[in-house]
């Protein structure tokens, strides 16, 4: 099935090729080989600008989170053997300071919809029965339509060390970026009278969750690729900035 031939996804994929293709050909003078791909860094880089006040929201509510940390502490105390009671309280105690628990997705998902037109538009061999012109751009020889598996496995891997240096890159910003949240927002060790059942599996999910965007951005294009590392990277910036001006 083409989805561009849908009614609301084709011109949303129209518009993408365009814009995509319109900054390609304005960075081509100055940029070369490499301006399809520093197109996608840009358009990420708006997008993540025009979401800036949803990431203010984001530290305020982290802020908000941090102020009752004693108060949950005492609730796991007191409901620790009863999850579900624990859960209950805790919710209440949001709902009563007006906190949102889900302030801190804001911005991931409001930047679910752009990256699904990225992946999209690099996977497509055509956009409304015309040929996808984006797919013949290419970064130091990688197809920006390119996986690093489909990379690995194709006469061009020996190129494949482009999209191993940024899964790298990628790799190493998460883990500065899971250490920062760490110690901004710490997690206190359970006493062993009031440990959660499952809490050692939930700490080991919380430890390697993120770099579920690692696995991602290997299967995914390579635009795709570009767009989560260029994301990644502003939020680390915007994060470290943002929790010291914002009140």
């Amino acid at each position: 099935m083409d989805l561009s031939t849908l009614p609301l996804v084709g011109p949303l994929l129209h518009g993408g090729a365009d814009l995509i293709a319109a900054l390609t050909t304005v960075l081509s003078p100055a940029t070369g080989s490499f301006a399809a791909a520093l197109a996608v860094v840009l358009l990420t880089l708006a997008v993540r600008a025009v979401l800036v006040p949803l990431s203010v929201l984001q530290v305020r509510a982290e802020r908000d989170r941090r102020r009752l940390a004693p108060r949950i502490a005492e609730l796991r105390k007191r409901h620790g053997k009863d999850s579900e009671r624990l859960q209950r309280a805790v919710q209440q105690l949001y709902t009563n300071e007006k906190v949102s628990p889900l302030a801190g997705c804001l911005p991931v998902l409001a930047q679910a919809p752009v990256l699904s037109l990225v992946y999209t538009l690099f996977t497509h061999a055509s956009i409304g029965g015309t040929a996808n012109a984006l797919l013949d751009a290419t970064l130091v020889g990688v197809p920006l339509g390119h996986s690093l598996v489909v990379t690995l496995t194709s006469p061009l891997w020996a190129h494949a060390w482009v999209v191993v240096v940024l899964l790298v890159v990628l790799a190493v910003v998460v883990e500065l970026s899971r250490r920062a949240n760490l110690r901004w927002n710490p997690v206190p060790a359970p006493e062993p009278a009031t440990a959660v059942p499952g809490a050692a599996a939930t700490a080991a999910i919380a430890r390697y969750a993120p770099f579920t965007t690692v696995v991602f951005a290997a299967i995914a294009p390579l635009a795709a690729a570009l767009y989560v590392v260029t994301s990644a990277a502003w939020t680390a910036a915007e994060r470290a900035v943002l929790r010291r001006v914002v009140r």
